[in-house]
């Protein structure tokens, strides 16, 4: 009885070969045009499928392997008496190895220079039906979807027969091959046709293990296009817990923008500001709290150079990103073997969704992206503020949109002097600002104050008050405003309310 196998891709690497070595193993092949056609240029022999099925390839290609013959070979359970014969009464044969890969509408989907037509042609019919068909009957059927599995697949075979195991395998894989091919087409209808979301779907590919989630006893991985914003030039591999702080880093660092240096730790920022250039702007932000920078993350938006290297050097740092690093720059950070060197190369898309896992579901949200350059800061109080007095109000308003909840800061000449963070009380942040601003010797009289949320209570700018600072900018909206601002006016401070809250949990 003749073997058969059906070969049908988009993604052709390596498939003569593969077709040859499956001729070697007494297959007789079934190909669809354009890959019968690399086949016979190889010199390898195959049977075109029209030939196979007696009909034509029809519609420029839209209708060839949609037929009994094949989906008949493929669907049909080998122990099975009721299909056996009628497989003998419809002269269908056995087609055991199924491969086959789809038209690229992965790879057109985003791209500008391709119509809507064109991206619907690259969507792909007969093929995830194949795939399915033959990923159902794995019993019976080797289903195979990457050229990665062609080596292990042959070996297996030559040695003399697929494993049930092995099909299982494959099985598995040209499923989740058609989920992520399915989901890309919906996403994409959704889109284009401005139809709401039914469904979530999480459509990212698997780039690798992580050693470990936020504690050593956790599992991690990592999906999807990460190393399209980021490459590691140099160091360990990034851990769970250093993807996070990368990219709470890199969010506040393309906020403040050229000369600019970000401090992270634990998500936090414990240093920020803007100097004359990064190495200035590095310095300040050093002040803010140079005991936490320790084993922190640096990010900068301008290119790292060698007298910046060598003050980085000075202090262990677990990260250090930036757009780009000149080459002595890169000599002399290297010289710390485990610190990881990590490129930007993209900046961060405008919005993107956060998830968050929940008994019985998700929740999603999409990122914070308010941006205070379209906020309208309004002044409540009866003490103005001057044009420096915004500057650092703007500043502030910027590194505490970064400042986990509830958050307080502090900040003087445009770079963070007392960050504080996470607490339970909104005096509790103020006071432990202060904090921190006094234990490293900053001069909080005459600052600035950001609070990422309204003041439910007078309580809060008393506090910030009996510190030296001067304006304070907040959302508003309490029950309660009229009295914070009366607070205000008693304390001689100046107030801005931005009407935008800035909670980050």
């Amino acid at each position: 009885m003749n073997k058969y196998a059906l070969i049908s891709v988009s993604d052709k690497t390596n498939i003569a070969d593969f077709a040859n070595r499956l001729n070697d193993c007494g297959y007789k092949i079934l190909a669809t045009g354009n890959t019968a056609k690399i086949l016979i240029e190889n010199k390898i022999e195959c049977i075109e499928i029209a030939d196979f099925t007696n009909s034509p390839e029809i519609f420029g290609g839209r209708v060839k392997t949609l037929h009994p013959k094949i989906f008949g070979g493929i669907l049909y359970r080998r122990d099975n008496k009721s299909d056996l014969t009628e497989a003998l009464e419809n002269e269908i044969v056995t087609i055991d190895i199924v491969c086959v890969n789809l038209y690229p509408f992965p790879k057109v989907v985003h791209r500008r220079d391709i119509n809507r037509q064109e991206k619907i042609e690259n969507i792909d019919i007969g093929g995830p039906s194949l795939i399915r068909a033959a990923a159902k009957n794995h019993a019976y059927v080797s289903v195979l979807t990457n050229p990665d599995q062609y080596n292990s697949f042959l070996d297996e075979l030559v040695a003399g027969e697929v494993s049930p195991t092995t099909k299982e395998k494959l099985a598995t894989a040209a499923f989740a091959h058609t989920s992520f091919y399915d989901t890309l087409i919906a996403d994409y209808f959704e889109k284009e046709f401005s139809v709401a979301k039914s469904h979530l779907r999480i459509n990212s590919p698997l780039q690798n293990s992580l050693r470990y989630g936020e504690n050593p006893h956790q599992t991690a991985n990592l999906y999807g296009d990460f190393y399209k914003y980021f490459e590691i030039v140099h160091g360990k591999e990034l851990s769970y817990n250093n993807i996070i702080d990368l990219v709470a880093g890199v969010e506040l660092s393309e906020e403040l923008g050229a000369n600019s240096a970000t401090i992270i730790k634990h998500t936090n920022p414990c240093g920020a500001a803007i100097g004359e250039n990064i190495f200035s702007a590095y310095k300040k932000a050093l002040s803010c709290d140079p005991v936490s920078a320790f084993g922190g993350i640096v990010c900068f938006q301008n290119e790292v150079e060698a007298d910046l290297a060598v003050k980085l050097n000075e202090l262990f740092l677990e990260i250090i990103s930036a757009p780009s690093f000149t080459t002595e720059a890169l000599e002399i950070l290297k010289k710390k073997k485990n610190r990881r060197i990590v490129i930007q190369k993209e900046k961060l898309p405008d919005e993107y969704s956060k998830f968050k896992d929940i008994p019985g579901g998700v929740i999603s949200q999409t990122n914070d992206n308010s941006n205070v350059d379209k906020i309208e800061f309004t002044c409540v109080s009866k003490i103005a503020i001057d044009n420096k007095q915004l500057e650092d109000i703007k500043f502030a308003w910027k590194v505490c949109k970064h400042t986990k909840s509830n958050a307080i800061v502090f900040v003087k000449d445009l770079k963070a002097i007392g960050v504080g963070a996470g607490q339970m009380s909104r005096v509790d942040s103020t006071i432990l600002a202060a904090s921190k601003a006094r234990k490293f010797g900053h001069d909080i009289s005459g600052g600035v104050a950001a609070s990422d949320a309204f003041f439910p209570f007078p309580d809060g700018v008393e506090e910030i008050a009996s510190h030296g600072i001067k304006a304070i900018v907040q959302p508003g909206g309490s029950v309660r405003d009229d009295e914070v601002i009366d607070a205000v006016d008693k304390l001689e401070l100046a107030m801005l309310f931005t009407g935008i809250r800035n909670f980050k949990h």
